[in-house]
């Protein structure tokens, strides 16, 4: 029996041990940082409610989906910083967390904090005492343990040097953050759910989303276009995306018979579902469903059958391209000849004029023949032509 609740206990702690990635990407010493307690499991996260069973909407579970750990770090003028590492499967799982985090540091006022930016990392956050970035499958929140080591500079300096031993993964946001409308602008404050379970933790006053269901493990993301709420959610599948159209639609009309609070507008795109929430009138809400695009992707589970073809058509796209770019050449190649040749033709030319009208010709036909034509043949000395004093 002790036994048992030896190898019981032991195997707890082995579970609890960080991962070797992440102790990895901890090390005793980065810059002028120096770490003081080794690497820890941590909880912190799980109590703020992003990550765990109590975080609002996700699905993720700790230790299958994601492992967490902690450090603390001194800095060489003795100032402290938490060093929190989550690392998951995916990058849009890390980029999820982020997004979450950054919204959480602009409610309930919704201010200028949380701003998503390229500084650090594949995206980053940065905020008074605390820095967050995701790059690769990995997020890292850095955070000031005291008032005084809430220099920015410093922050920032420990989460680049901690980045940098960062794999880059994909070393891009998800690819259904950019068919936000106008995304480059809208991704500074964007929400961003991998794999949701529940919509209400982007907008929880819309009864309409309780019936979004997350089946086929769908992704979505929310951003805001100044009163106006945008939600795109992703289905792998056309088969899911019809399924949830209809319970959407049915769940509309339960609301307008009812008088609850309804979309401003709500369309179908492709495998998107697309919600406008809090429009200043129809109009604007549909001028957002618009611009929102549904980009197809086909990928075979084995070889495609139509390689031969593919090859074919870039074969022949590529040998047009080759003699497009000959005749071009060749083209520019006779411009450039038949200007260049012109010119020095029209300044030869203007130079044999000049040289004419300088010089006395001597001419027995009116000007109209001459001698020394060229201008090149010397004078012929006069005392040996027979002139008047020989009686001519």
């Amino acid at each position: 029996m002790a036994v048992i609740l030896f190898l019981a206990l032991n195997s707890t702690a082995r579970a609890k041990r960080p991962s070797d990635e992440i102790i990895l990407l901890l090390p005793d010493e980065v810059g002028g940082f120096r770490l003081v307690g080794g690497v820890r499991p941590s909880e912190i996260l799980a109590q703020e409610k992003l990550l765990g069973p109590h975080a609002d909407g996700q699905r993720l579970e700790a230790g299958r989906h994601y492992t967490v750990a902690e450090a603390e770090y001194l800095s060489s003028e003795n100032s402290r910083f938490l060093v929190e590492v989550a690392r998951f499967l995916r990058d849009s799982d890390a980029y999820s967390l982020l997004t979450i985090a950054a919204r959480r540091a602009r409610e309930p006022a919704q201010s200028e904090l949380g701003k998503i930016t390229r500084e650090l990392g594949t995206a980053s956050v940065i905020l008074p005492g605390r820095v967050a970035f995701f790059k690769g499958t990995t997020f890292v929140r850095v955070t000031a343990r005291e008032s005084a080591a809430q220099d920015p500079d410093s922050l920032i300096m420990l989460a680049r040097l901690l980045s940098e031993r960062i794999e880059k993964g994909e070393d891009d946001i998800p690819v259904l953050v950019k068919h936000l409308p106008r995304w480059e602008g809208a991704q500074g404050s964007v929400t961003y759910l991998a794999g949701f379970r529940s919509l209400r933790e982007a907008l929880p006053d819309q009864p309409l989303l309780d019936s979004v269901s997350s089946e086929g493990d769908a992704d979505a993301v929310a951003a805001s276009y100044g009163p106006a709420q945008l939600i795109i959610v992703e289905y792998n599948t056309p088969q899911l995306a019809g399924d949830n159209d209809r319970r959407i639609v049915a769940k509309i009309e339960e609301l307008r018979m009812h008088g609850q609070p309804l979309p401003s507008a709500y369309r179908r795109v492709g495998n998107y579902s697309v919600f406008v929430f809090n429009a200043p009138d129809e109009r604007a809400a549909k001028e957002l469903v618009d611009q929102v695009e549904y980009e197809q992707v086909v990928q075979w589970l084995g070889d495609n059958p139509y390689m031969l073809e593919k090859a074919q058509r870039e074969y022949y796209q590529t040998t047009a391209g080759v003699l497009v770019a000959v005749v071009k050449a060749s083209g520019l190649s006779l411009l450039l000849c038949l200007a260049a040749g012109g010119f020095l033709g029209a300044l030869l030319f203007s130079r044999r004029r000049a040289q004419q009208r300088q010089e006395a010709v001597f001419s027995d036909a009116g000007g109209m023949l001459r001698l020394n034509i060229d201008e090149i043949t010397p004078h012929t000395d006069p005392s040996k032509l027979i002139g008047r004093k020989h009686g001519r």
